[in-house]
Parts: C-alpha cells; sequence; structure tokens
C-alpha cells in the first residue's frame, strides 16, 4: 500500500506541478474569441467582431499599435486566437464555453453578444476560474444582480443606451410626451425599454405610453408591430432591435411610412448605416452603444483602427467591431499591469484580474474606466446623432 501510495502521489505531483508553473512559460497566449458566426446576429454585429478581432491580435503580434500598445502580444507573449461561434440555446452556449476552457485550454475569453449568452456564461466562468471578458452583451443585470471576480465587461450597459437617448430626445424633441417601444422580449429588450420609459418619465412627468410592443428574438417579422405603433401615433418610437432583427425593422417600417409618421430612436442603429444606406428617414436618431463607429473620437488609436479595417474588410468598422479591440486592449492593459507588478513575469489569472480591477484604459473610442460592478463594469461617453441624406 505504501509502494502504491508512493506512486500515485508521484504520479499527482507530476500533473499539479505543470499547471502551477503554467503563468511563467513563453508559449503563446491562447485567446477564445466568441461572437456571432452564423445566423441574424452575425452580418450586422458577430462578423465585423470577429474580423476586428483578427485585425487586432495580428497587429499585436506584429507590434504595429500606437502608443501605449506598443509592446508585441500581450507583455511580448505572442497571441493565438481561438474562434468560436455563439449561436445555439443558452444551454449550447454553455456547453461550449465549458469545453473552450477546460477541452481547448484557452487561458482568456473575450467575448458574447447577446444578453442571455452572458448572463448564462459568467457564473459559469466564476466557478472554472477562467477570465472571462464580455466585449457586447448590454443588460445592466449582469453587474446588479450578481458580482463576479473573473468576469469583466468593458462596454457599457443598456441603461447608460437608453438614459442618453432619453436626454437626447428630451433635448431634440423637447414636445415629445407619447412614447413607444419595439424591443426584443429577453433580458436586453426589456432593461432597455424600462430604462428609456423611466428616464423620458423622470425628464418629463407628464410622459405616458402610447404602445410597447415586445417580439419574440430573431422573429423577424413585425407587421403586426409596425401597424400597432402606426395606429399610435407616438411623438418618438424608441427600439433596441439589433442584428437582422433591426435590418428587418427598417426594411419592413421605412416603406410603411412608420420612420416618417414617428421619430425613430434606434440604440444599436449604427451597425445599419452602411448596410442599408439611403433607407433611413432624415430624423431617425442613431446610437452605437458608446462613442463607437461613426462617433469615434478622433485619437491615434482609431486613426490606426479606422483606415485599417476598412482597407482590409472592405466597409467602416461599426460599434462591435470597436468594442471587441476596446476588450482586447483591456486585457492587455491588466495583463502588462499584473506583468510589471510581478518583476516582467508572466502573471497568473489571479494577478490580472487584480490588475484588471478599476481600471482605466485607452482604446479607439476615447477612455473606458471600469467604475461600475465593483471595479468590473466599465463607463464611457455615449453619443447620439440624427441621418441626414446628402447628394
Amino acid at each position: 500500500m505504501r509502494k502504491i501510495l508512493s506512486v500515485l502521489i508521484a504520479a499527482l505531483i507530476a500533473i499539479v506541478v505543470p499547471s502551477v508553473a503554467r503563468a511563467d512559460d513563453t508559449r503563446a497566449l491562447r485567446i477564445g474569441i466568441v461572437t456571432y458566426l452564423s445566423g441574424p446576429g452575425a452580418g450586422p454585429m458577430g462578423i465585423p467582431a470577429r474580423n476586428a478581432a483578427e485585425l487586432a491580435i495580428e497587429s499585436l503580434n506584429a507590434g504595429a499599435l500606437p502608443t501605449p500598445y506598443r509592446t508585441k502580444g500581450f507583455g511580448g507573449r505572442a497571441l493565438e486566437m481561438v474562434l468560436l461561434d455563439e449561436a445555439g440555446s443558452t444551454s449550447s452556449v454553455v456547453s461550449q464555453f465549458r469545453n473552450l476552457v477546460q477541452g481547448r485550454g484557452v487561458d482568456i475569453v473575450v467575448g458574447y453578444i447577446s444578453s442571455g449568452s452572458c448572463l448564462a456564461v459568467a457564473p459559469v466562468a466564476e466557478d472554472l476560474r477562467a477570465l472571462t471578458v464580455i466585449f457586447d452583451c448590454g443588460t445592466s443585470r449582469l453587474f446588479e444582480d450578481a458580482s463576479y471576480k473573473y468576469v469583466f465587461r468593458t462596454a457599457a450597459h443598456a441603461t447608460m443606451d437608453s438614459v442618453a437617448a432619453a436626454k437626447y430626445v428630451r433635448e431634440r424633441l423637447p414636445n415629445a410626451t407619447r412614447i413607444a417601444g419595439l424591443n426584443q422580449n429577453y433580458a436586453w429588450g426589456l432593461d432597455s425599454w424600462r430604462d428609456f420609459e423611466a428616464s423620458m418619465k423622470v425628464l418629463r412627468s407628464d410622459t405616458t405610453v402610447a404602445a410597447s410592443q415586445m417580439p419574440k428574438l430573431f422573429a423577424g417579422q413585425y407587421s403586426t408591430e409596425i401597424s400597432a405603433l402606426l395606429a399610435a401615433k407616438p411623438d418618438v418610437i424608441h427600439s433596441s432591435l439589433w442584428g437582422g432583427d433591426l435590418e428587418a425593422f427598417v426594411l419592413q417600417g421605412a416603406p410603411r411610412g412608420l420612420f416618417a409618421a414617428s421619430p425613430v430612436v434606434l440604440t444599436t442603429g449604427d451597425t445599419e448605416l452602411h448596410r442599408l444606406q439611403g433607407r433611413f428617414p432624415d430624423g431617425t436618431i442613431i446610437g452605437a452603444r458608446g462613442p463607437h463607429g461613426v462617433f469615434a473620437p478622433d485619437n491615434a488609436l482609431n486613426r490606426w483602427f479606422a483606415p485599417a479595417f476598412e482597407k482590409r474588410y472592405g466597409t467602416p468598422a461599426v460599434f462591435t467591431a470597436y468594442q471587441m479591440v476596446q476588450a482586447i486592449l483591456g486585457t492587455k492593459a491588466a495583463y502588462e499591469k499584473a506583468q510589471a507588478a510581478v518583476g516582467g513575469k508572466a502573471p497568473t489569472t489571479d494577478q490580472i484580474v487584480a490588475a484588471f480591477t478599476g481600471l482605466t484604459f485607452e482604446t479607439p473610442s476615447g477612455t473606458t474606466r471600469m467604475a461600475l460592478g465593483a471595479g468590473h463594469q466599465g463607463i464611457q461617453d455615449t453619443a447620439y446623432g440624427m441621418t441626414k441624406t446628402v447628394a
């Protein structure tokens, strides 16, 4: 028995020691990138995010970014992208996440567009102690209903989007008191409408709801909802539809005169500006979930990213592309801060987590501060504008 125990202990040491020392090796750091590669969320949002990840990781490995990201890879360590399609049921997304971490051995996961996905993945990431950086998922519930050590979100959440939209409407359409909404019937859509409605009522107490339509996610057909909105005759319509749903709504609603009858606020409208050129009636209010896309600032990082993306992929970068780069650069900043704190060695996951918490970093979209969610939720400026067709 003693001999058997000695053999077992020796075997366990052989298994455990490499995993403990793993943070100190010089192999490529494996970054799991999860976004929509198929389905209605892919074309307008998922593929641009994938493209941005590819461009950012290749550029980082080449040391081709401006200051403060000139160091190759993460702290001189090369990056390897491991790509995963987010499409599928919530249970499938969770299973794929587990396989990404436990089966494919990624070191960090950057991903998730759907609010349903990030809400399901976050507690699993915590159980696995897997550093997971949410690049888009908008529901405010992620950190308002729970707290996590290993999960971060570098993008703004739906409350920021909808409060800003309400303030913009109040400034541009001060007499709008009858509001209506068309939002998807799940976390993102419910949260977005709740926050817009509440903000409008705070800003003007005589605000009333003329109609609120809540179709299912990826419904694709909105004839009934458009008829109801036309009949309600609201002063303004709010919609947080995204992906193929947003595209379908614009293509179905504009020809029926909905956008001409009532100004429409599209909180994710940036993704369709270039895809549907000329289809938006003048006065449509467009958001980009932050200062992304057409609202991005003129800084050194954007002067690198915007032309590089358009040259490579033949189309301007939309907000999900900016958010992906934002997440990757935030993770790089955290990694290198942790690396500096341990004398230049490769930091452990817990050391990166400590460095990420409360971090402030620069992106093509300006400064991001991890100021909410006990230092795990990013905030930044938010921008809206009205469409105007020229020539």
